[in-house]
């Protein structure tokens, strides 16, 4: 059993940041448990405490904060991970050590932003946080987040998560929670708040505004045992394997084939329980109890198998393995030459090189990096895309080939503009001709030397250039084939490149290396997980309680190309939790013949019955670019049963940084 409790507490300004706690029946000491978010804890994932409860059964008290600016705490929601969110935590982490029911230790932990800012409180080593579990977080805000992809700017999450901010930082503070005020609190926030994407289309570059928050900057500092939990099917990946050679403290990954959603019930599984994991994790380094924990292990990977692609797929096939380290010592890198491959799609020249025209529209056949629900966290066949790509296909495999870690392509290019993209896939081809995505990468080849201060390429002038595609664990197998696809694009995960032009790759001078282990893992055993308990989301499903659509649509007169995302839903009212409803749609738009003229539409539609009042915020975003500029528009209107009470609009225009 457990009991809950409201509470504001105060943070170093003394603005009152408002703050759940669920604690253990009895009279303690526990340990306490730290999730931050801008999410709303009392409406919009008030279904999170589900999980709150559990870990409160299992003696700990856990604190569920709004962040400054959202939900019922006081102030502005200035930005993500500002420095003053961190003085705040440090402030709470403080009095959570220091309660009557407290034993002085505290852990946090959460999914994407949370697992960001305990990762980033853990740089801070305040002495009472002890442990965190990081969960679908990054520890590179520029190249692994929502903003930016390879040095190009995102496009279908730009339309979406920043346009939900804008309607979500907009809605007031629940006024049971807030008490009186709080619509005074409800003008201040709607006529201060600032777009957060006006600041990151400032920073079009990794300068010290992403370095800030990135945790790869600062890994050596972290003395809190870390877990991190990663998916391969998820944008925020490459932390895991990338980190785990830096980190000096006690640490485990978890790398299992899942998008940025609920390990217990998303597509694709197979889904586990974690629960239990990250309660052995904290048990041992909170508690000090002998879980075997440290024992096992340190890393727990899903080996994905050759798997029909399918965006539906409720399953990748695959085993459970641990690795005792990273790297392994069997890792053998592999290269393989495209002068020994076939080549195909478009390849079309004479000679050692192939060349393919500059265009922005290639892509939609593979997942949105950072998608939590379907049908746009899988890849369907890459046919459709491989017929405008540059395709190289190996000979059938004899064997079984194991790959684990980031394949790396090294490249040599040509072509006549000033800054172009290169797009690498890394497929599995199964012989009756499906291409399944194994992994990919991108690369603005203006950033080729460095994402801090890129460069204009020459001209048809030769270019070695070296492009990292993300971590994987991929097995193929015997008799399938390998194949690289290259392109010029990757839309609409990607804003398509500035110009058209021509783009050559030299094939007796490029490779792709692969990360081959060779032998089985020398830990012998292998990981028993948890299994879920709860039902597997239904992505054909089309209701109130949740729908999601995608298109993707060509317009032949005018010779574009559109993807459109809606999705949304309803839930409540439920107790204490009252109605909510969510309406999102993105459109991106690209040019097939000029490439820099594209487009993104936003829409967020967010509505909250409170018995006090009914309130609604609707975020419109629209931009625009050709090859030399973006242009951004901002409508919101916010209204109170049913009268506008507020109208803000934003303009802006921002000049391409060798984007």
């Amino acid at each position: 059993m457990s009991r809950t409790e409201h509470l504001m507490l105060r943070a170093p300004d003394g603005a009152r940041l408002a703050a759940t706690l669920h604690l253990p029946d009895g009279e303690g000491p526990w340990p306490a448990l730290l999730e931050a978010l801008p999410y709303r804890k009392d409406d919009q994932t008030a279904a999170d405490h589900r999980e709150y409860l559990r870990f409160a059964q299992a003696g700990y008290v856990v604190c569920r904060l709004d962040l400054r600016g959202t939900g019922s705490s006081e102030g502005i929601a200035t930005d993500e991970y500002p420095a003053t969110e961190r003085d705040d935590l440090l402030a709470v982490i403080d009095w959570l050590a220091t309660q009557p029911w407290s034993t002085g230790a505290v852990g946090m932990f959460g999914t994407s932003y949370s697992g960001f800012n305990s990762l980033q409180l853990a740089i801070e080593q305040p002495p009472a946080l002890k442990a965190i579990v990081s969960i679908f977080a990054s520890d590179d805000r520029y190249a692994d987040d929502v903003h930016y992809y390879g040095g190009a700017l995102k496009a279908l999450d730009l339309a979406d998560y920043p346009t939900t901010m804008i309607a979500s930082n907009a809605l007031p503070p629940v006024p049971a929670r807030f008490g009186d005020g709080w619509r005074d609190e409800w003008a201040r926030r709607v006529e201060e708040t600032e777009p957060w994407i006006v600041t990151w289309l400032e920073h079009q570059t990794y300068d010290d505004y992403w370095k800030f928050g990135s945790a790869r900057e600062a890994f050596d500092r972290i003395e809190a045992a870390t877990m991190l939990v990663g998916g391969w099917s998820d944008g925020y990946t490459n932390i895991c394997l990338r980190s785990f050679p830096h980190l000096r403290c006690p640490k485990r990954v978890l790398l299992g084939p899942w998008p940025h959603a609920s390990v217990e019930t998303c597509i694709p599984g197979p889904n586990i329980d974690l629960v239990p994991e990250m309660l052995r994790w904290w048990d041992r380094w909170l508690k000090g109890i002998d879980t075997g924990v440290q024992d096992e292990p340190p890393i727990m990977v899903y080996q994905q198998r050759s798997t029909e692609p399918d965006p539906l797929r409720p399953v990748v096939e695959g085993t459970w393995r641990y690795e005792p380290a990273w790297p392994p010592e069997r890792l053998r890198p592999r290269a393989l030459r495209l002068a020994d491959a076939v080549p195909g799609g478009l390849a079309w020249g004479a000679g050692p090189e192939d060349r393919t025209a500059i265009h922005g529209d290639v892509g939609p056949s593979a997942w949105i990096s950072c998608a939590a629900s379907m049908p746009w966290c899988q890849p369907s066949d890459q046919a459709p895309d491989e017929a405008a790509s540059l395709t190289y296909t190996w000979d059938p495999l004899p064997d079984e080939l194991d790959i684990l870690g980031h394949p790396v392509l090294r490249c040599r290019v040509t072509t006549d503009v000033p800054v172009a993209y290169l797009s690498a896939k890394l497929c599995d081809v199964s012989p009756d001709g499906s291409s399944e995505l194994v992994v990919r990468g991108m690369a603005n080849l203006a950033h080729r030397d460095s994402a801090t201060d890129p460069s204009p390429l020459q001209p048809r002038s030769p270019t070695d250039v070296v492009v990292d595609l993300e971590a994987t664990g991929h097995t193929f197998a015997a008799g399938h084939r390998i194949r690289l696809d290259l392109a010029t694009a990757d839309w609409p995960n990607a804003w398509p490149p500035p110009w058209a032009g021509t783009l050559f790759i030299d094939r007796d001078a490029t490779t792709i290396e692969l990360p081959v282990l060779e032998g089985p893992s020398p830990a012998g055993s292998a990981p028993v997980l948890p299994g879920s308990s709860q039902p597997q989301e239904d992505p054909r499903a089309d209701g109130p309680g949740g729908w999601a659509r995608w298109r993707v649509a060509d317009d032949v007169p005018g010779d574009t190309r559109t993807t459109t995302v809606e999705y949304g839903g309803a839930s409540g009212p439920d107790g204490e939790v009252p109605a909510v409803r969510a309406v999102h749609e993105g459109t991106i738009g690209v040019s097939r013949t000029d490439p820099g003229v594209a487009l993104a539409d936003g829409l967020a539609d967010l509505a909250i019955d409170f018995p006090e009042a009914s309130v609604r915020a609707v975020a419109r975003t629209r931009m625009e670019s050709d090859a030399e500029t973006y242009r951004l528009h901002i409508d919101l209107v916010v209204s109170e049963d049913g009268e506008e009470r507020w109208h803000r609009t934003w303009e802006r225009s921002f000049p391409r940084d060798h984007q």
